[in-house]
């Protein structure tokens, strides 16, 4: 099946229920590296059960439809998918444990020929189950190679925010696990691109490759451990742009601007000097 761009803007999504408890808060935080330093006692408050609460980009992973792009009636070539950006907003803090509904619908496809390949715009509404109360907005965009020339449903590109020029105010080096990826797929992200090394070559890496989320993920941690101090009340939105693949046992270097309100932000994988998140922009709530 050929996708259909404007199949793809009606494709109905059932919303997704999911029930979180203190443990699932301890596994999304493990998996970002968080606890790997035995003597900071202010990480524990993610990662101890008795105490742990949600880490803020936990939302990217809750009421998750799943890999979709997989399923037949897409018509999507799944294995040449990329995730290129992430966005997301915090508009009321996570419960410690609770249950929410993710809603997911596609809002555009950008064409940009048959040799460029396809963006692929989606978002989703994270709800409080019980209350309907909007907790945070998660928004995505996806870069279907294999899927150009099929047509847009809208023109419109967010240009990518525009970083500073002087040196970082902080610089925060963070290391993964050679299993990081195998480790974060348990947050429910079950893209074989990043275990099964077949489907990794598949799509053109050498080996599987880490989540992006996973990099979003250890770049907050990185900006909470050194721009923000730990305090993640401050965090309202995000957004970063993926630039190259990190490979599982990468040192991952993040540097940060702040100007104000402004949290700019960078990721390098140090030992192959290649960026692999850029244009990364926090906007924080007043103190």
């Amino acid at each position: 099946m050929t996708m259909d761009p404007a199949r793809l803007l009606r494709r109905a999504f059932a919303p997704v229920r999911q029930r979180y408890t203190a443990r699932d808060c301890a596994l999304y935080a493990l998996s970002l590296g968080i606890g790997a330093d035995p003597l900071d006692a202010r990480r524990l408050a993610y990662v101890m059960e008795e105490t742990a609460r949600p880490f803020p980009t936990m939302a990217n992973v809750l009421g998750y439809a799943g890999f979709w792009a997989r399923e037949p009636d897409t018509g999507i070539d799944w294995r040449r998918l990329l995730h290129v950006e992430q966005s997301m907003t915090l508009h009321a803090p996570l419960a410690r444990t609770g249950e929410v509904v993710g809603h997911t619908r596609v809002t555009g496809v950008v064409d940009k020929g048959v040799a460029k390949g396809a963006l692929l715009h989606q978002e989703r509404r994270i709800v409080a189950a019980d209350s309907g109360q909007l907790l945070a907005e998660v928004g995505q965009v996806s870069l279907l190679r294999g899927d150009g020339g099929c047509g847009s449903t809208t023109d419109a590109v967010t240009p990518p925010h525009r970083m500073p020029e002087r040196a970082p105010d902080a610089v925060h080096d963070l290391p993964t696990l050679p299993q990081a990826a195998l480790l974060y797929r348990l947050n429910g992200d079950t893209n074989p691109v990043h275990a099964d090394p077949g489907t990794a070559r598949a799509a053109g890496f050498d080996r599987p490759v880490l989540h992006g989320l996973c990099t979003f993920g250890m770049a907050v941690h990185a900006l909470l451990a050194s721009a923000l101090d730990w305090d993640d009340s401050r965090l309202h939105r995000l957004r970063v742009r993926f630039t190259a693949p990190v490979l599982p046992g990468d040192t991952l270097r993040t540097e940060s601007w702040t100007d104000g309100d402004v949290v700019s932000f960078r990721t390098t994988a140090v030992e192959r000097g290649a960026v692999v998140l850029d244009a990364g922009r926090a906007d924080l709530i007043r103190p």
